[in-house]
């Protein structure tokens, strides 16, 4: 199918065209002793990946931001947009809480300018000459002839209207609007709002809801939206009412705002502070005092590009295609959205640790953004594991997806085990790790009251029987992903000396073998994963595609989740009936459409080969994938971006690594880039060479590695090599080499393989 690319993309071509004038005219500064800092930010391309199920965000936010605001639409026949954005359809206004690479929650106080007879049930307007950069977005409402653009800081959203013709026009405030309302399981349900006038240019109050796709109990988003204009009226709007009320609530599912009424002369510049918090209206009001002084939107969209310019500059890449620099720049930005920092905004308890919500989910964003996390941004990713554990002092648990200041909903196992057993492997300091390792046992003992809240569902089973029976959902996904948590509970335990936990949750990292059928064959190949019934006998062949909550296996078929044990792949490859006969399987898998890039449980796959000796297999398939999958498109991520796993996904294997959470080891495919540096945490750069590289592809093998000047003659290398900077030199080659045939990377069935990695604070 061809896939058009929307006119934003010859915008972007213009500029990238334009861009040697531009840095001949930042030479001709600096030569005049003006230094100007590099712009990363024009390499990101906010459309990709809002197409095909994308679902990212389009907006203003700023790194790890709370607050998120861009446009809420719906397409021409009616159906409103579950994440915000749509490349067809209409504006229904601008809202400030969203997720990126998800739906199903926020769309919370939405803002429209409305020109004309007011009608409440009736704001929305097509749009034209929209723009989508880096802390800003801008469109036309043709329907209101408005010039529309937003920016942000942190907390508060910066609404600027250009109203083109002179006569009646407003602005209005929907706090009733969210995202996915309705009756469905996963809808959210609007519970009712205040709006208190509190001048001629001010409002403020609080919107309450609950529900989406966590499930999770009530949120209120408390508002403050001020605007550098006096207007001639002020009305509130309850039903279809429009009052002189200065006061206006409701406690049931009913409609409610605010309209700031204007005559405006021709080209009459409106514009609006929006201040959120899930405190108070009055912290809400804060918080505009406190991060947006003035009303200069440059001044305002400059500090938010400062920012992501600090972020993005962790990316360096040279010899790079134009498409590589927007797709791999775009998916850093991705990456850095969720979750969102509220510390200074936790409406449950009081601490003086970070607070981070919208996890969402964890079992998505484990396997490749936190690793990513931990080497660009380990002061960052410290923190989110500080929020981690507090959430779990205060709530009983440590959450595998929580938004809305809620846990849930939990789709496969505990996974934020494995997040605080990578930072624990890789020496990330300033953690309470003794406190992590209580959260990490608690999530293996003590089943919990609603599995798809939080901890860990078929729990009595699989300790007492070493799996979960049919009895209980998603119970091969599940025990498969316990025994790895349960080897991330080993290695923590091990490591703070704590030998009888660690022997416990050893013991336990095997679990997947008694749901292994090896009599079971399918296309000539023996050896699966099988539901076993209560009592202990197989039952049928578990035989869906993508199984979903009730499944055997969530969001996976037997092929993807049999070959999961990254603990022990030695011990896996046996099973499988050794390495020929697992590269057979593996090469059936790809070429037979069983792979499914589009979703997360697959995503160490497509490296697997590593350790059964091929690599050059390895770069078969990433390289086939990175040209296939993912483009600079609107339609450019093959799937839910999901907080941006697929983006840290991509980054990793275009740079030739990719990591294997949980454990200090990274495995090497093939760099589809020739140059390519990460600047680490404390400064230093992981910088990653491909000799003989070209971009067609063909020389795709590597032939000879050095790391740090040392011959590498593993197809992997460990965290302590590359911690303090490092760099890698791969020497490429158009056929498959004997490089990396060797040593496979490490197993629990390794003669040699070590658990403990002591950590000094």
């Amino acid at each position: 199918m061809i896939r058009r690319r929307h006119s934003i993309l010859s915008t972007l071509l213009l500029l990238l065209i334009l861009a040697p004038a531009l840095a001949a005219s930042s030479a001709g500064q600096k030569a005049a002793g003006k230094p100007v800092a590099l712009d990363y930010t024009h390499n990101v391309d906010p459309f990709i990946g809002v197409d095909w199920g994308g679902n990212t965000f389009v907006g203003s936010t700023v790194p790890f931001g709370m607050l998120k605001v861009g446009p809420d639409m719906e397409t021409f026949d009616g159906r409103h947009s579950g994440f915000g954005y749509s490349s067809h359809g209409v504006i229904l206004g601008f809202s400030h809480l969203h997720l990126s690479g998800a739906q199903g929650k926020y769309g919370n106080i939405l803002v429209a300018p409305v020109t004309g007879a007011l009608d409440t049930a009736d704001i929305k307007s097509p749009r034209t000459d929209e723009i989508a950069q880096v802390g800003y977005y801008a469109a036309t409402l043709t329907r209101y002839n408005v010039r529309a653009e937003v920016t942000s800081s942190r907390r508060v959203g910066f609404h600027r209207y250009t109203f083109t013709n002179s006569g009646e026009a407003h602005v209005t405030l929907n706090v009733a609007a969210a995202l996915g309302l309705g009756t469905g399981s996963e809808s959210q349900n609007f519970l009712g709002a205040e709006v208190h006038v509190l001048s001629d240019h001010e409002v403020q109050g609080v919107a309450r809801f609950r529900g989406g796709w966590n499930k999770g109990g009530e949120y209120r988003v408390f508002y403050d939206l001020l605007l550098d204009t006096r207007a001639a009226q002020v009305q509130t709007w309850t039903g279809t009412t429009l009052t002189a009320e200065r006061d206006a609530t409701v406690a049931e599912n009913k409609p409610i705002g605010a309209t700031f009424d204007f005559r405006a002369h021709a080209h009459q510049v409106v514009q609006a502070k929006v201040g959120i918090s899930f405190i108070s209206a009055a912290q809400a009001r804060q918080n505009i005092q406190t991060e947006i002084l003035g009303w200069s939107f440059e001044a305002v969209h400059r500090a938010n590009t400062a920012l992501w310019n600090t972020e993005l500059s962790k990316l360096q890449l040279t010899g790079e295609t134009e498409a590589q620099r927007r797709k791999l720049y775009t998916a850093m930005y991705h990456v850095m959205m969720m979750p969102v920092d509220r510390t200074g905004e936790n409406p449950g308890w009081s601490s003086t640790e970070p607070y981070y919500d919208d996890y969402y989910a964890i079992w998505d964003t484990y396997r490749s953004s936190s690793p990513l996390l931990t080497l660009i941004a380990p002061e960052r990713q410290r923190d989110i594991i500080r929020s981690l554990i507090d959430i779990y002092r205060h709530t009983g648990y440590m959450p595998d997806a929580r938004s809305g200041n809620d846990n849930g909903r939990t789709q496969g196992g505990s996974n934020a085990n494995v997040v605080v057993a990578d930072a624990y492997v890789k020496g990330l300091t300033g953690i309470d790790y003794a406190t992590a390792l209580q959260a990490m046992l608690h999530d293996a003992e003590v089943p919990p009251q609603d599995a798809q809240k939080e901890g860990r569902g078929g729990l009595k089973d699989y300790n007492e029987r070493g799996y979960i029976t049919t009895a209980d959902e998603r119970a091969g996904s599940r025990t498969v992903e316990y025994a790895y948590d349960d080897y991330a509970i080993a290695e923590v335990a091990c490591g703070l000396g704590q030998t009888q936990q660690a022997t416990r949750a050893l013991a336990r990292t095997h679990n997947f073998e008694h749901l292994w059928d090896p009599n079971m064959t399918a296309f000539g190949f023996k050896g699966f994963l099988r539901p076993r019934k209560p009592d202990g006998s197989w039952a049928d062949p578990y035989l869906v595609v993508r199984g979903t909550w009730p499944d055997f296996m969530y969001e996976g078929d037997i092929w993807t989740y049999s070959l999961y044990a990254p603990q022990d792949m030695r011990r896996l490859i046996e099973m499988a009936g050794g390495e020929k006969q697992f590269n057979a399987r593996m090469d059936f898998i790809f070429s037979r459409g069983h792979f499914d890039i589009s979703n997360e449980p697959g995503f160490l796959m497509p490296v697997l080969y590593n350790y059964s000796g091929r690599p050059d297999k390895s770069a078969d398939i990433v390289h086939l994938l990175l040209e296939k999958a993912f483009s600079d498109t609107r339609a450019g991520i093959p799937g839910n971006d999901d907080s941006g796993a697929m983006s840290s996904w991509l980054l990793f294997q275009s740079l030739g690594i990719f990591p294997v959470s949980g454990q200090d080891v990274y495995l090497i495919s093939s760099p589809s880039v020739p140059d390519a540096s990460l600047v680490l945490g404390n400064g230093k750069r992981l910088h990653i060479m491909a000799n003989g590289f070209d971009h067609a592809g063909l020389n795709r093998y590597v032939q000879f590695a050095t790391l740090n000047g040392q011959n590498l003659q593993t197809n992997w290398f460990r965290h302590e090599q590359i911690k303090d900077g490092g760099t890698l030199v791969l020497t490429m080659g158009s056929s498959p080499s004997t490089w990396g045939t060797g040593t496979p990377p490490p197993s629990l069935s390794d003669s040699n393989a070590r658990m403990c990695v002591p950590i000094s604070d």
